[in-house]
This record gives C-alpha cells, sequence and structure tokens, in this order.
C-alpha cells in the first residue's frame, strides 16, 4: 500500500450516518476531482472502497464549503442528508466550530452539532408541487396512481413514498425498482416504504435510486416525515427507525431539519494508479 504522506495519491475518507455510509473526498484548494468513473469504481464495494453515495467537498465563496454527491452507479445525487451530517460534522472540527454553513444543489445549508454529539442539519424546504418533484406530469403529489398509493416529495432529490402495514415485510429488492424507474419519475426516484409504529413514530425502509438498498437514508426520512404528516399519520416532529438507526425530522418554518448520529471510521488513500484506471 502506498504511504498514506503520498502527495500523488487521493486521501478519502469512509464515513456514516446511521448505517448510511460514504466515501467522503476534500477536494478544497484543488478543483473538483471526483469523476463520473470514479464515482463508479469506487462505489463497487469488491473493487472499490463502497458506499452509498460520495461526498465531494470543494471551496465555497458564499459559504463555509459546497457538497457535491454521487451515487454508486456514478451517477448524481442532489441532496444526501446524513453525508451533508458527517461531512458538516468534519469541517465543524476542523474549524473549532459547533456550526456551519454550506452549499449543495439544494442551495445554502446550515447545520450544528448538539450537546450529545448528534448532528443537525436544515434540508431547506419540501417540493411539493409535481414540477419541483419532479413528475413527467401532472398529477396530485399527495395521491400517485402507482401502487400503494404513495407520495411524492421533493428534497433536492426526487422521493416516493409508500405507507404500509409492515414495512419489514416488504421485499425492497423486488418493488422498489419499478417506483425508482417508472415513467413518472424523469429523474429516477428513491423509494420509501414506512409503517406507523406508535404516535409520530415510523419504522423506515430504503430502496434509493443508483445505490439500491441502503440501511437509512436522510433526505428519505425527511420526505417520509413530510408525507406522514401531509398525510394526517403524524405531526411535523417525528422518530424514524431506519434500518441502520434512529433519525429525527422536525419540519419547521424554516425548513425540514434532520438530526442523527455520525461517525468517521476509518482515513485511507487511493493510488495513483487506480485513479488513473478509472478516470
Amino acid at each position: 500500500m502506498k504511504d498514506t504522506a503520498n502527495p500523488s495519491g487521493l486521501p478519502f475518507m469512509k464515513m456514516h450516518g446511521a448505517g448510511n455510509d460514504f466515501v467522503v473526498i476534500d477536494s478544497r484548494g484543488r478543483g473538483a476531482l471526483v469523476t463520473a468513473g470514479l464515482a463508479r469504481a469506487l462505489g463497487d464495494r469488491n473493487r472499490g472502497v463502497g458506499f452509498d453515495q460520495l461526498a465531494e467537498i470543494t471551496d465555497s465563496a458564499e459559504a463555509d464549503f459546497e457538497l457535491v454527491f454521487w451515487n454508486s452507479d456514478g451517477s448524481k445525487a442532489g441532496a444526501c442528508g446524513n453525508a451533508t451530517r458527517c461531512v458538516s460534522d468534519y469541517v465543524m472540527r476542523g474549524l473549532g466550530a459547533d456550526t456551519v454553513s454550506l452549499v449543495t444543489e439544494r442551495g445554502a445549508l446550515q447545520a450544528e452539532r448538539l450537546p450529545d454529539g448528534r448532528v443537525v442539519v436544515n434540508m431547506g424546504h419540501p417540493q411539493l408541487d409535481w414540477r419541483e418533484v419532479p413528475l413527467s406530469r401532472e398529477v396530485d403529489p399527495l395521491h400517485l396512481p402507482l401502487a400503494g398509493d404513495p407520495v411524492a416529495v421533493g428534497m433536492g432529490n426526487p422521493h416516493c413514498v409508500r405507507f404500509v402495514p409492515d414495512a419489514e415485510a416488504v421485499e425492497l429488492a423486488l418493488v422498489g425498482p419499478g417506483h425508482e424507474h417508472d415513467p413518472l419519475f424523469p429523474e429516477r426516484t428513491n423509494v420509501e416504504f414506512a409503517s406507523l409504529i406508535g404516535p409520530d413514530h415510523l419504522r423506515m425502509r430504503v430502496w434509493e435510486r443508483g445505490t439500491g438498498i441502503t440501511l437509512a437514508c436522510g433526505s428519505g426520512a425527511c420526505a417520509t416525515a413530510v408525507a406522514a404528516h401531509l398525510r394526517g399519520l403524524t405531526g411535523r416532529h417525528v422518530v424514524i427507525e431506519a434500518d441502520g438507526g434512529t433519525l429525527e425530522v422536525d419540519w419547521r418554518e424554516d425548513g425540514v431539519w434532520l438530526t442523527g448520529p455520525v461517525a468517521r471510521v476509518f482515513d485511507g488513500v487511493l493510488t495513483p494508479d487506480y485513479i488513473a484506471a478509472n478516470r
């Protein structure tokens, strides 16, 4: 293995939030370094590193940093709540601060670290108009003409939230792809299956576009909480049990706030040969 001090290699971090795992590359001061080919190669859990999403940190003139997200198939992801929380924690530690500002494709966001170590991020207002989600034609986002009567919510990326009696019983690999690739979603969609397990308490499982089954999804948790409130199932503050851990969502006047744990697992360096072969 190359010496981690080798400047010709590319350092990266492996992080996760409630089991939703990420490769993080800090490109500040060097310009964007990630390509679709490199993201696709790194996303391979046998030949690369493996991740649900890749987050690249870049410089921003209007905030502390900017984030660009990639799926494991090499496509772009417009938003990723858990990666945003994890990277915000990393940047806050570097700045010696408990709050941070950032920019994503979604726009300007803010995050802060709570006294218990969890990190909360304002994911912005949900997109509830069919054009914003986006959907391919005008339908009622609260009652999509699809199996299971799902709800469409945009959180900087599209979501299809389907309420079921028992989320544990859903065969994600069989049902998820059909919704992801339905013509109603021109950019494909993330798919959440949720069931009410208590007052303001949901069980959620996720099929993510461009990735597949994941243990959690931050933007998906936000979309699920919004959909549950709009359907009259919960209030605006919801606890969500994902496969990988617990997330909290609070839909406030200034946006949808996502709270949960963060973890920095290990650091590594990609070799020059690997980078050159996967551009």
